[in-house]
């Protein structure tokens, strides 16, 4: 918990580099906790319960996904796909940008399917904080002195989280009971096998 915790605050102070309010839009980020950790939660669920592959739960949940964007995309996007102005150029880059998405949803999949709910929040934080370092070390962008010591933090209790997970994992897993390879036998025997 105290991982998770410096985690937290890390990636707060990495990506609040404007401190201005919005009340609109503290009201949507407040709104979208509750949905989001429920996404998570139950793809993680189908994925692990299910042995659904990462692929299966993407066509099992896309179609829902799509009715809820067609609906909400008037509210949210205003003036929307119908004033874009659809030539080659445009067109490409919607299917670029569409390909990405579908990558990044698949990748997103596979993780949580290998993972837990909270390990793929992490993941995706670290995701956040390597864009930002990236930026900062490769194209000398200046997210600014704050910015780059919350990254840096958030990254030390990543490492911290997964370190101790590695050592739950690995805990756990000594404690299954194996069987030996006479016990195996007896099993075969038993069934009529050879």
């Amino acid at each position: 918990v105290l991982a998770l915790a410096v985690v937290s605050v890390g990636v707060a102070v990495a990506t609040v580099t404007d401190l201005e309010f919005n009340m609109f839009g503290a009201c949507i980020a407040t709104a979208w906790i509750i949905p989001s950790a429920i996404n998570k939660i139950l793809w993680s669920n189908l994925q692990q319960k299910r042995n659904w592959t990462a692929l299966a739960l993407m066509w099992k949940t896309t179609p829902i996904t799509i009715l809820f964007l067609i609906a909400l995309m008037p509210w949210f996007d205003p003036p929307g796909a119908l004033s874009f102005k659809w030539n080659l150029y445009n067109s490409m880059a919607v299917l670029v940008s569409a390909l990405l998405g579908f990558l990044l949803q698949w990748s997103g999949a596979l993780a949580l399917g290998a993972t837990s709910a909270t390990s793929h929040v992490v993941l995706g934080q670290f995701k956040t904080c390597v864009i930002l370092l990236g930026g900062y070390l490769l194209f000398s962008s200046d997210p600014g002195y704050a910015s780059i010591c919350g990254a840096f933090v958030a990254i030390c209790g990543m490492s911290v989280y997964t370190s101790l997970n590695i050592i739950e994992t690995r805990d756990s897993s000594n404690h299954i009971p194996k069987q030996t390879y006479d016990n195996q036998n007896e099993k075969i025997v038993a069934n009529g096998g050879v």
